[in-house]
């Protein structure tokens, strides 16, 4: 057999003259891959328990991997893969030759070694390349540092060399694969049951309106939810207000309820966030607070409102141009200490991709972000709910309401996510769109139209909608709400058929 069946260079050993120069071998197993290919050779099974986590590319000895890789192909096909099949195919094979030739590969299949034992065997090469992998990335690192480059900061390297930590990590994952539907089934009984105990029989995250919750069920765990509007409709105050209510729910419930809030502001300081929620608490106008112009009372209210919300588990981010890596980072370690249950990005389009990434277009680049977005929801099991900014289109038509198709960079970002809901406010565009005297309009004809026009304004004034456009796990539709403009506060609308209990 190959030379090196007797070579178990095994972590931490140190190579032939390691004493003298300090050198140390990477880790490999050279008999662990021999036992592995004679196990397949000998049991064409074997290959199936371990072709989901390993490849050809773990394997250390080049011959190996080229026997391995020769072993997938022919099983594939459906053909048999023993040492009679592989003979042709390595007939030519230089390096093979130099190790025995067809020789070798009756003697690995004659070391058979039980079906049984081919997974564990197929762990430890996988577990050594992983580990070969993360001293190349240590160089990497290493090297870097000290070759200081102007363009390249401190930074920057670290947020590569996380992201090439991330990459490992995914491709180290060996579990997985198919599990029974009665595994599957407890989880979602499960659910079912602990949304059963909640008011208002909802399974995920609520967002405090009870509307919108009837239709949505809460915000999904591993869901990515964009949130979309032009500017002026309240995108970042309705999501300041779901964020709040979700805090205080979960303050309130002492954690069976609600969720603890990341909140990553790319676009507002953390003071004028906090400017904004405080407002919405409070009921004082945010513009009052900014300027100072509070009465006694008023003043109290402010006060009595920083209070609560100091004791709220809401945590705010401000960092401008973050990228998806920083977002994965930071709330991976408030999952850690906090048990984050639940993001914010505002907004998507201010967002930078992974640090070493070079997509080739916007598109590109906001289809990386948003499938980034849609991998921390999945990992660390919370809805992420995503701003972003609509195209100028939805202004050149009458009827302003948005559509999926006015999404900027629509196809990837309505591609990614598990909803698509708009924030529109008709009293927005009604309020600028007072009619005036046409030069051919009688007084007559402009009092009629001024008068619709005002009808119109009082109708939508204090309201607001919820435009569900998408959601993979229910109704799409509407919901109206109420919308406070001086504290930029969404709430529930009243209906005539509600008591004020109802309400909330």
């Amino acid at each position: 057999m190959n030379d090196s069946s007797n070579i178990a260079h095994l972590p931490g050993t140190e190579g032939g003259d390691g004493d003298q120069t300090g050198y140390r071998a990477p880790p490999v197993n050279y008999e662990a891959e021999q036992a592995l290919l004679a196990a397949v050779l000998a049991n064409n099974q074997a290959y199936e328990r371990v072709a989901d986590f390993l490849h050809a590319g773990h394997f250390a000895d080049p011959v190996h991997s080229r026997i391995f890789e020769a072993c997938g192909k022919l099983i594939n096909r459906g053909q048999m893969a023993n040492a009679v099949t592989l003979k042709n195919v390595f007939e030519q094979d230089g390096d093979l030759q130099d190790v025995g030739g067809a020789q070798y590969l009756a003697e690995l299949q004659s070391a058979y070694v039980t079906v049984i034992n081919a997974e564990h065997y197929g762990k430890a090469i996988h577990d050594l390349y992983l580990r070969r992998q993360l001293i190349e990335l240590g160089e990497d690192v290493v090297n870097e540092a000290f070759d200081y480059d102007l363009d390249s900061p401190a930074t920057t390297q670290i947020e590569v060399a996380e992201q090439k930590l991330f990459n490992l990590s995914e491709s180290g994952q060996t579990e997985g694969g198919f599990q029974s539907f009665r595994h599957a089934l407890s989880g979602a009984i499960e659910m079912a049951e602990s949304a059963h105990r909640r008011e208002g029989q909802i399974a995920g995250v609520p967002t405090g309106f009870v509307d919108l919750d009837e239709m949505l069920g809460g915000m999904h765990n591993s869901d990515l939810i964009v949130l979309a509007g032009r500017p002026g409709m309240g995108k970042t105050a309705f999501a300041t207000n779901v964020g709040f209510n979700a805090a205080r729910r979960h303050r309130d419930s002492g954690g069976e309820d609600g969720a603890v809030v990341g909140f990553f502001s790319l676009e507002m300081s953390s003071e004028q966030l906090a400017t904004r929620i405080l407002s919405e608490s409070s009921m004082v106008p945010s513009e009052d607070i900014r300027r100072g112009k509070l009465s006694p009372d008023s003043f109290e209210q402010v006060v009595q409102a920083s209070h609560e919300l100091s004791t709220l588990p809401f945590y705010i981010d401000d960092t401008p141009a973050v990228s998806v890596g920083q977002v994965r980072t930071r709330a991976r370690r408030l999952k850690r200490q906090q048990d984050l249950g639940m993001i914010i990005v505002d907004y998507i389009q201010l967002m930078q991709p992974t640090a070493g990434s070079r997509p080739e277009s916007r598109v590109q680049e906001i289809s990386e972000i948003t499938r980034g977005l849609k991998m921390i929801a999945k990992e660390l099991n919370i809805p992420v709910i995503a701003l972003s900014q609509l195209s100028r289109a939805v202004e050149q038509r009458e009827d302003k309401r948005p559509q999926l198709a006015d999404l900027r960079e629509s196809g990837t970002i309505e591609q990614d996510a598990d909803m698509v809901m708009f924030v529109y406010r008709e009293q927005y565009y009604l309020e600028r769109a007072e009619p005036t005297q046409r030069p051919d309009e009688s007084e007559e004809k402009h009092q009629e139209r001024y008068d619709k026009w005002r009808d119109r304004l009082e109708k939508a004034w204090g309201k607001a909608e919820a435009i569900v456009a998408k959601q993979r796990h229910g109704p799409t539709g509407k919901v109206e709400l109420a919308f406070d403009g001086a504290t930029t506060k969404f709430g529930n609308l009243a209906r005539e058929d509600q008591t004020p209990d109802e309400i909330g």
